[in-house]
């Protein structure tokens, strides 16, 4: 059942972004996209992570997916098969920086890591 809850928020989530993100572009400029980013991802974040409708706990980037698919999928639904198509190379550059910054997000953590074990054992050597 929280299959398919996750799939329901990340859906509402994605529909939400492709309806109302670009009207709130359009009408009010740059000013608008920032409005509509934060209160579009602020909504559905709480409504997904907070109140616990989707079950995918500790991943960053999982409403990205569910809109990213959504986003696709709905230019597939009304322009056509040709219109995946054509974003497949887009896809795979999201892919390749998807894949550096993951590799990147794990260098650091585990160059923080370090750093933290040499503080304690800096300070468990000091206090002995």
């Amino acid at each position: 059942m929280k299959n398919i809850g996750s799939i329901i928020g990340f859906a509402i989530a994605g529909i939400f972004v492709m309806s109302v993100w670009g009207a709130f572009v359009e009408a009010y400029g740059i000013f608008g996209g920032w409005f509509a980013g934060l209160i579009i991802i602020s909504i559905m974040w709480f409504m997904n992570h907070y109140l616990g409708l989707v079950a995918n706990e500790g991943a960053a980037v999982d409403m990205a997916a569910g809109i990213a698919i959504c986003g696709t999928m709905r230019d597939v639904f009304l322009h056509g098969v040709q219109a995946g198509i054509d974003s497949l190379p887009t896809l795979a550059f999201v892919a390749i920086g998807a894949a550096i910054g993951g590799i990147t997000a794990v260098a650091v953590e585990k160059m923080w890591a370090e750093r933290d074990a040499s503080v304690a054992a800096q300070s468990k050597d000091i206090s002995a």
